[in-house]
């Protein structure tokens, strides 16, 4: 239940907004702010009118993936909100975006607010972390997933060591932090696990610091984990269930072992009709793999490369710049990006507008358009199951070992690097063997 906040001073709040010239239309987004940020302090043991309380209100945003726009509103309603109170901060924010707002609230509370800083390294340091984070993993050529989670682990450590500053972190600091996640958070022990790996990046290569041994955290426990496998009857059925291309898709995931990410990916050269071959460019780990085309969808691929290729006709013919492209590969060739051979096989509907270029680009179908298509059907269909993309993955690992497939050639099929992650399918299927063990109502 959201903490309420009374409508007198709602009232007051609103006067403040006029006076310092916030368009009407947006009143009623200062006020959400305000009423979130509130129920944040409440929740989380932050006085409402500490200041330091915005800058772990703005990570929570950021954290929760709000936009840069709306981080910069939530942080214009609160400065309106210490007006009210003659509160200024008196640390430097050093936030992605501007001041207008907090210079007509000074004007409205007749003083200026000061941004002179305490200690600027406090903030400064920590909004430079992200940036440098973000260089080191591109240089790297980690997956923007793994920038993703390691800024939300350091995000939630920053929170958690509030605000202390970077000289004075130390491998303590991520002891208590670990446990806080397993004892109080209840992390899973994945979750736990990936938390570690971000801040030993973050210590290693942003701080430039030695991690050091962590003993004596308290560590979540893993459990065994068995993939969830599907029967072949229970593919047909999803796959019939299925609308264009999403059915495609599901097929391709079974029946050549894609994680949805690889799928997504494939762009028209990775295609071989003739030798009848997928290619997969730049798997996880940046691994490449060809794998075997099922004969029963060549014709089914070939009718959506027809439709690709209208798509793209259409497009050149509107002037677009052509679909997204990776690395430098644009620098070799300006217009590479408008050649057939690279349009991805399942392209998004809507185009993408690049305003740094100012052009229109076409992306490949989200990810989670092809998740909420499969859990709707998954859930008409009543399925006993919890199925996700990545369950036909493990589905066509399972079923080939059933049908007395090596171990090592599913490894290969699979893309994994050690076989001992491929040897958990040895757990989805039923043994075989002379030895099976019975129940004794069997015998």
């Amino acid at each position: 239940m959201m903490k309420t906040i009374p409508q007198e001073f709602l009232n007051r709040f609103n006067a403040h907004l006029i006076k310092a010239g916030v368009p009407s239309k947006d009143h009623i987004f200062f006020k959400k702010w305000l009423r979130y940020y509130v129920d944040f302090c409440f929740k989380y043991g932050h006085d409402s009118k500490h200041t330091e309380s915005l800058l772990h209100f703005i990570n929570k945003l950021r954290e929760k993936n709000q936009t840069r726009q709306q981080q910069k509103q939530a942080y214009d309603s609160i400065l309106i909100y210490y007006a009210m109170y003659n509160i200024h901060p008196d640390w430097s924010p050093k936030l992605p975006f501007g001041n207008k707002i907090g210079k007509q609230v000074s004007a409205v509370s007749e003083q200026v607010v000061s941004y002179t800083a305490k200690d600027e390294s406090l903030n400064l340091g920590w909004q430079s972390v992200y940036n440098r984070m973000s260089d080191e993993i591109k240089v790297r050529h980690y997956s923007p997933k793994t920038l993703k989670a390691y800024s939300k682990w350091v995000t939630k450590f920053q929170n958690f060591v509030k605000n202390k500053t970077l000289e004075k972190l130390s491998p303590e600091d991520v002891k208590q932090f670990l446990t806080y996640l397993a004892v109080e958070q209840h992390c899973s022990a994945s979750a736990q696990n990936q938390a570690f790996n971000g801040l030993l990046f973050f210590f290693r290569h942003i701080l430039k610091k030695e991690f050091g041994k962590i003993d004596g955290v308290v560590r979540a426990k893993r459990k065994p984990y068995i993939p969830v496998v599907l029967s072949r009857k229970e593919i047909d059925l999803i796959i019939k269930k299925l609308r264009h291309p999403y059915d495609l898709i599901v097929k391709l995931l079974y029946g050549c072992g894609l994680r949805l990410s690889e799928c997504m990916n494939i762009r028209m050269n990775n295609l071989n009709f003739d030798a009848r071959i997928l290619t997969v460019h730049d798997g996880k780990g940046k691994k490449d793999r060809s794998l075997p085309l099922p004969e029963t969808i060549i014709s089914d691929l070939a009718a959506q490369v027809g439709l690709v290729k209208k798509m793209h006709l259409k497009d050149l013919d509107n002037g677009f710049a052509g679909v997204f492209m990776f690395d430098a590969m644009e620098k070799k060739s300006k217009y590479i990006g408008q050649e057939f051979n690279w349009q991805w096989l399942f392209p998004a509907k809507e185009l993408t507008y690049v305003a740094a270029r100012k052009e229109y680009r076409r992306a490949h179908l989200h990810d989670r358009h092809v998740q909420k298509a499969i859990k709707s059907v998954v859930n008409r269909l009543q399925l006993n199951k919890r199925a996700t993309p990545h369950t036909f993955r493990h589905s066509f690992a399972s079923h080939l070992l059933q049908a007395n497939y090596d171990i090592r050639t599913i490894q290969e099929l699979l893309g994994h690097s050690d076989v001992r992650t491929t040897m958990i399918y040895t757990h989805t299927v039923k043994s075989r063997t002379l030895k099976e063990t019975k129940s004794p109502l069997d015998l």
